[in-house]
């Protein structure tokens, strides 16, 4: 099961005293299990941009304890800079990255802007996915006019109110928190001091002014040159490269150049690949060409593998037999996909390349609902013994017990059956591979008969000890008659491979 990961960006209106930001930093990454994955400072832009990540409730904490600090040791009546701000913190996103919804980064939000504004009475807007209101979707329309127009409007124009917190500011200002997808801080600068030719390609790149739809953009002066700085809120509808291509054209309008360019924090390495494919015209190209990616995934690969079998080794019930038959059939579906992929695309077997198309397609299917049912047949053990932990001091507690007992046992049964359904349907697959399938592969296929048939012997064990403890009997002798059928039909699915593979192979199958 996949590790929920949140990403946490928050901006903060100090770059030049790195004291400041140093103890902003260390207050995020004194939260157990919080990575600090990157820190970016602009003294022009008097600017702060921290990037952290972990479980969802780490990151939650991590990023309240950002704002504590960052309002105890900024005081914006004293800050300057080149970057709009609203506040010492002055945005905080969360980006959903694993095994994480939206809805649940939105929901973050919202618990941290009440909290924000409730312990620290700091105003809070919320923006982008977690917006309150069309018009506080986008950042720049809570921002606007800054920290001073902000301490003069809240309080006094109702679109100012606040989403928590109160109606006036302090020293710390406002906060917008928010949830949104993953964005790109980039920065292009020319080879002039004309912030007026900045501003003009700005303009001409911003959706809000007619540019592109996922872009944002500002021109400005930084390190004595004009900068178009920019946020990518979309790259994969808007791509990095695309935007470049752009501003280099608008540049040579005004006779200047790109002299370089920046990243603010972290980028998408889909984003990176993007450019690189469209630059170099790398027609046809897949992302698992690249080196780095198909060893990081064999790696991955079998250190998961390691994993469960270690998992299974231990002396613990769980994972057990169910969950071993679930992986049983997986292999055996991997098996039938890698002779489908042997069969496709050979002239020997043009006659037959449909079926063995479709046969991939579902025995890929299957191998991905076997791998989940590895977790899912654990889990259904769990909830058993759960339930017979449940407390029993009282007739009416041990009546619900037994019946929390019956439910999860009964779940036990059916987890069970459905794997060993689907091992029934890999073998199958893998009876007519044996039949359509490469030559070559002809005992591959046989192979995976019988690890389907193995993966369905050792789930039906797991279905019959669970049947034996209802005590519902019709329940059970209806789960015990599917069981049945498809142990009948796994036996004539058996026996037609092993003719197959002796008609093909010359192999006398034992």
């Amino acid at each position: 099961m996949s590790t929920p990961i949140v990403e946490c960006i928050p901006n903060f209106s100090e770059a030049r005293r790195p004291e400041v930001i140093e103890a902003i930093v260390a207050a995020i990454t004194s939260v157990p299990g919080v990575t600090l994955l990157n820190q970016s400072s602009d003294n022009d832009h008097n600017r702060t941009v921290v990037t952290f990540a972990g479980a969802p409730a780490a990151v939650e904490e991590a990023a309240f304890r950002g704002i504590q600090k960052a309002a105890e040791l900024i005081d914006l009546n004293q800050h300057t800079g080149s970057h709009p701000r609203i506040g010492a913190t002055d945005v905080v996103p969360f980006v959903p990255i694993q095994a994480v919804s939206m809805d649940e980064c939105v929901a973050m939000a919202r618990r941290l802007g009440e909290r924000v504004g409730r312990e620290l009475e700091i105003p809070v807007y919320l923006y982008e996915e977690a917006a309150t209101s069309p018009e506080r979707v986008n950042l720049e329309n809570i921002r606007r006019g800054q920290y001073e127009a902000l301490k003069e409007e809240i309080g006094v124009k109702p679109e100012r109110k606040p989403d928590y917190g109160p109606e006036r500011v302090g020293p710390a200002g406002a906060t917008v928190i928010g949830a949104r997808h993953p964005l790109i801080a980039y920065n292009v600068y020319l080879n002039t001091d004309d912030v007026a030719v900045a501003k003009a390609i700005a303009k001409a790149m911003r959706h809000s002014s007619g540019g592109f739809r996922f872009v944002k953009g500002l021109g400005m002066l930084v390190e004595g040159k004009a900068q178009v700085s920019m946020n990518l809120t979309n790259y994969r509808q808007t791509p990095v490269f695309r935007v470049v291509e752009a501003i280099r054209r608008e540049a040579a309008r005004y006779g200047v150049a790109i002299h370089h360019s920046e990243l603010v924090g972290l980028i998408p390495q889909e984003a990176l690949i993007d450019s690189a494919v469209w630059y170099l015209q790398l027609d046809g190209f897949t992302p698992d060409q690249i080196l780095e990616t198909r060893l990081q995934a064999a790696q991955a690969a079998a250190s998961a593998q390691t994993s469960f079998l270690d998992d299974l080794a231990a002396g613990t019930p769980a994972p057990g037999g169910g969950s071993a038959a679930a992986y049983s059939g997986a292999m055996a579906a991997a098996l039938v996909a890698m002779v489908a992929r042997l069969t496709v695309g050979k002239k020997k077997y043009a006659e037959v390349e449909a079926q063995m198309n479709e046969i991939l397609l579902q025995a890929e299917r299957l191998r991905a609902e076997l791998t989940k049912a590895v977790e899912e047949d654990a889990a259904a053990f769990e909830k058993v013994m759960a339930a017979f932990k449940l407390p029993k001091d009282s007739p009416a507690q041990e009546a619900a017990r037994l019946q929390a007992i019956e439910a999860a046992t009964l779940e036990a049964a059916r987890v069970p059956l459905a794997t060993a359904q689907k091992a029934v349907s890999v073998m199958a697959l893998a009876e007519r591979a044996v039949a359509l399938g490469n030559l070559n592969a002809v005992t591959d296929a046989a192979s995976a008969v019988a690890l389907g048939r193995a993966a369905l012997t050792a789930a039906g064990y797991n279905v019959r000890i669970n049947l034996n403890n209802l005590q519902d009997r019709a329940a059970g002798d209806e789960i015990l008659a599917q069981l049945t059928a498809l142990e009948e039909r796994a036996a004539r699915l058996e026996a037609a491979a092993r003719q197959s593979l002796q008609e093909r192979g010359g192999i006398a199958a034992a």
